[in-house]
């Protein structure tokens, strides 16, 4: 763990548990909640905190993909391994990386933040710091889906402690909450846009990088289709979050165009 990564995931932390810790020690409608000894509702949102915290450090810091060479795949030949990492055709030429010199397979990218390249890569996050690729991916969304429901039941606390009065006074003493809910409510947003636009791309079976860089990436601009990799709404997301393995997507390109690129 370099040490940006540690000062971004200790940030990432202290920001959820100030926040957090914050609705509840200000008049919100947890605190009256906990006053009233009604603690249901005050504890499964400590809980939602605690784990879209424990999700965001198991997505950053878990391995997102990462492409092995040929040596390391070689040294690690245990019934796990052949089944995590799926066969290729011999007839089909995989085409070495520039950077890292390992084999590439169909959809991954060199990532030169992370030094490794990464299958079916999607984006490197700067808010991880981590790729995003096939192994980490649908653990991202869930998430942000997590992250968005902390923050819609966030926002809505924060603001039921907020009784605007226009003294200094009142502000000294809700200057706190009033930062949180605005805080909370651009992230609402970040999030929310963020989750839409990923559903919609797997939704489609196609990633960022693919999204932003169509005309660049050679197997999608010479694909007889628009997207050789899009097999229905259904199937695309079952494969996407259902799938237990690693995918090879040369067998579902070359299936589905006639020429190989």
């Amino acid at each position: 763990m370099g040490v940006t990564g540690l000062g971004v995931r200790a940030a990432h932390t202290a920001l959820s548990g100030g926040l957090a810790l914050g609705l509840l020690l200000h008049p919100t409608d947890l605190r009256e909640q906990v006053e009233r000894g009604e603690l249901l509702l005050p504890v499964i949102f400590t809980m939602l905190v605690l784990c879209s915290v424990l999700l965001y450090f198991k997505v950053s810091l878990m391995d997102p993909g990462f492409v092995k060479s040929e040596e390391e795949v070689k040294a690690d030949k245990n019934e796990e391994q052949n089944i995590v990492i799926p066969q290729v055709s011999s007839s089909i030429k995989m085409r070495r990386c520039g950077y890292c010199m390992v084999k590439q397979p169909m959809r991954a990218k060199h990532c030169k933040v992370c030094q490794h390249c990464v299958r079916r890569y999607d984006h490197h996050c700067p808010w991880i710091e981590n790729c995003v690729g096939e192994k980490n991916h649908p653990l991202f969304i869930v998430y942000l889906s997590i992250q968005l429901v902390v923050l819609l039941w966030g926002g809505h606390t924060a603001w039921s402690g907020l009784y605007f009065k226009q003294s200094w006074d009142w502000l000294k003493h809700n200057i706190f909450l009033l930062m949180s809910f605005i805080l909370i409510v651009i992230f609402t947003i970040v999030v929310l846009l963020l989750l839409i636009s990923h559903l919609y791309l797997i939704s489609c079976n196609t990633t960022t990088w693919e999204f932003m860089s169509y005309h660049r990436i050679s197997y999608l601009r010479h694909s007889e289709l628009e997207n050789p990799f899009d097999q229905g709404v259904v199937l695309n997301l079952w494969r996407f979050f259902c799938s237990c393995h690693l995918t090879a997507w040369e067998k579902i390109y070359f299936h589905r165009n006639y020429e190989p690129v």
